[in-house]
């Protein structure tokens, strides 16, 4: 019987030192295990501690064992897995630039605004739409995007955290 495979958000509280990010990295491509978005940032100056939330795909074993192995890093105080532990809010921001003029740049700005996409930078002939959404919701607009001049996408991966008054 084969196990289905799963999408896990994944969010690790770390100390903010060098070092940290590749070795959590490298817990990763060392047993061949795919990150399939990846964000990090200082949320605690005073600590010094980094959040880094990545998302990945395994089977149920696997991701236990992603889970149990970030727990074992030093510089790693706690990892939650937002996928199992209840409702999470998850978003993503992106930048997409799209070409054209006539239709196609009014087309073009008809979506961004069903999509809630805002204009950013705007040329003759080019626009810069910020979107912050779900992945779905990135996904659907760059591709929608794709098909009127899109000339490219930046993404910063997930950012997620827990719904409700609890925490790190």
């Amino acid at each position: 019987m084969e196990e289905k495979i799963e999408k896990h958000t994944i969010a690790v509280l770390v100390d903010n030192e060098p070092g940290v990010l590749a070795r959590v990295i490298g817990l990763f491509s060392g047993r061949g295990y795919n990150i399939e978005s990846l964000t990090v940032a200082e949320v605690n100056n005073a600590d010094h501690l980094s959040r880094i939330t990545l998302v990945t795909s395994g089977t149920r074993m696997v991701v236990e064992q992603i889970k149990a192995q970030l727990d074992r890093l030093v510089p790693v105080h706690k990892v939650h897995d937002l996928t199992d532990e209840g409702p999470s809010v998850e978003r993503e921001l992106a930048l997409v630039k799209v070409a054209g003029t006539g239709d196609r740049r009014i087309e073009a700005l008809r979506l961004a605004d069903i999509f809630k996409a805002k204009v950013v930078d705007a040329t003759l002939t080019s626009f810069v739409f910020e979107l912050t959404g779900t992945t779905a919701e990135v996904d659907d607009f760059v591709g929608l995007m794709a098909q009127l001049g899109l000339v490219e996408a930046s993404r910063t991966g997930v950012v997620a955290m827990s719904k409700g008054a609890t925490g790190f």
